[in-house]
């Protein structure tokens, strides 16, 4: 075997290997003695079908297999002879006019993985924002919880529905004179003032009776996320079929204890650990964005465009996803197209901090236990229905590309705690709204164009937000994407259920929810597709449409 080096430019190599007809030939010959005893043929004894009869049967496939092991064992010797990464598979194509009994010349092209200089720790500083849990927070969300749990009683005949008062209710919405789908619903209950329903619905209903029927006109919000709906009017036409009063609600210890727990303390002390985990969270994407910034302040080297180029069509396929549920797609798309760089510098930035943070983690002796690793499939395959899930695990074992990138987020987490550890850490008491106007400080240090006012990012810009963070896996190829969940079916039986009517009285802005996520956005490195053999996904439960 030959190879020769054509190309050593920047991370680019490029080589030519020759393999030699004869030891295509040799391959072929052993597989044809070891297949031989188990080839039955008319006339023949099991086991003495002669070799060169064995060969005209089974000669096309057994070529192809040579070839393909032998190249493999190629690119093996090429890579370890070299000493190289690659940054990516290697692009292998097979000489013009090859057929068997010639030598195979190859052509093989790839880019490798710089090699970054672990940085010196020492000097490393970060300020740690806490957020204190008062007392009044915590009976706050306390209160919250005997919100929902209120309890109502049917009010006097013919009373009038006030504030705070609940109306059972059926009703029917129209868009001029046609219906819309989830725009109707029976025995709904609505208590005025919640703000569930859209703005203009409940205040109309203040002073309706039992038996009462109204028509109400309202105005569905601008950023409604149902497009046929944002912006329009529609009417209501409501019957009310109950007036009901709350009942006192006491938060005592017979309170805490009808929700099972022991008593008021224990109800406290549960909310009290759930507020200090949200805030503990805010406190360490603040102290994780700061320290990357401090990274990639640091550190400035050249990085594989084929990387960079895969982080990047996995951004833009995320920000053209969002834009497709914007009220006007083709602005969303024209403002993409403005920020484009931008978006391929992010690209940039996190497969670079990708390959620095690896660089730590191996240089530190990082790991992902073998447990931890078997607990982050079984994870992920509980994404799929039962039947399917071994095939997924024996998937993920039989591919090493998809397990690391299934990986890469605890490897991420592990690469920060262990650097956390390493920095001088010093904390300063903040509000919750200092520390979140911290956090979007950070977001917008690295983009310029993100300075704009919040109320005109759209989707795209938003998806930025989530981007900006690097896993430290992005060192690695990318990898296969795992078999993919299936879009859940909507279903006649989901539509005809009551609590499907909901979407026309919801708020936009409680669907808007998952974008005020602010964590560590893990960025998985960007995927090839999952083989034909993938496992069917476990199918989601159809979504009421008043989500």
């Amino acid at each position: 075997m030959q190879i020769v080096e054509t190309t050593n430019e920047g991370l680019k190599r490029a080589y030519t290997v020759t393999i030699p007809a004869k030891e295509i030939a040799g391959r072929i010959e052993s597989e044809v003695k070891k297949i031989a005893p188990q080839v039955r043929m008319p006339g023949f004894r099991p086991g003495k079908v002669p070799a060169n009869l064995v060969k005209k049967m089974h000669g096309a496939a057994l070529h192809q297999d040579a070839l393909n092991a032998t190249i493999r064992e190629a690119m093996d010797k090429l890579v370890a002879d070299n000493q190289l990464r690659p940054a990516t598979q290697p692009d292998i194509s097979l000489g013009e006019g090859y057929e068997e009994g010639k030598d195979a010349e190859l052509a093989v092209a790839l880019e490798v993985l710089p090699e970054v200089e672990a940085p010196t720790l020492d000097g490393l500083k970060l300020e740690k924002l806490t957020v204190p849990v008062s007392d009044d927070e915590v009976m706050e969300a306390v209160g919250r919880i005997a919100e929902g749990q209120k309890k109502f009683t049917d009010a006097k005949k013919g009373a009038k529905a006030k504030d705070g008062d609940q109306l059972i209710i059926d009703f029917v919405g129209k868009l001029g004179d046609e219906t819309f789908e989830g725009g109707s619903a029976e025995d709904q209950p609505l208590e005025i003032g919640s703000g569930r329903f859209i703005p203009g619905f409940e205040e109309q209903l203040v002073g309706a009776k039992e038996g009462d029927e109204k028509t109400i006109t309202v105005t569905f919000p601008e950023d409604y996320p149902a497009p046929n709906l944002a912006g329009k009017e529609a009417t209501f036409d409501v019957t009310v079929k109950a007036v009901k009063n709350p009942g006192e609600m006491v938060i005592d210890d017979d309170f805490a204890k009808g929700l099972g727990l022991e008593g008021l303390d224990q109800l406290k002390d549960l909310m009290r650990g759930q507020l200090e985990q949200e805030t503990a969270g805010l406190t360490r994407t603040q102290m994780k964005r700061a320290l990357l910034d401090q990274l990639a302040a640091g550190h400035d080297f050249a990085v594989p465009p084929s990387m960079v180029e895969a982080e990047f069509q996995q951004i833009w396929q995320q920000l053209e996803q969002e834009a497709q549920q914007e009220e006007d797609t083709e602005a969303a798309l024209k403002e993409m197209e403005g920020d484009k760089e931008e978006y391929r510098q992010i690209a940039e930035r996190r497969v670079r901090l990708g390959l620095l943070l690896s660089e730590i983690g191996q240089a530190n002796g990082v790991e992902v236990s073998a447990q931890e690793m078997e607990m982050l499939i079984r994870q992920a395959a509980q994404q799929y229905r039962e039947e399917d899930r071994q095939r997924f695990v024996e998937y993920v074992q039989s591919e090493p590309l998809a397990a690391a990138q299934l990986r890469a987020p605890l490897y991420e987490d592990k690469v920060v705690d262990f650097l956390f550890d390493k920095a001088e850490v010093t904390e300063r008491e903040v509000t919750r709204e200092e520390l979140q106007a911290a956090i979007e400080a950070e977001e917008t240090e690295e983009k310029p164009a993100e300075k704009k006012p919040a109320a005109k990012k759209t989707p795209a810009k938003k998806a930025a937000d989530k981007t900006e963070d690097a896993p430290a896996e992005e060192a690695k190829p990318a990898a296969k994407k795992a078999p993919a969940k299936k879009a859940p079916a909507k279903t006649a039986a989901a539509a005809s259920k009551p609590a499907a009517a909901k979407a026309p009285a919801r708020k936009a802005a409680a669907t808007k929810a998952a974008a005020a996520k602010d964590g560590d956005a893990e960025a998985k490195p960007a995927a090839k597709k999952a083989p034909a053999r993938k496992p069917a996904a476990k199918k989601a439960p159809a979504k009421k449409a008043a989500e």
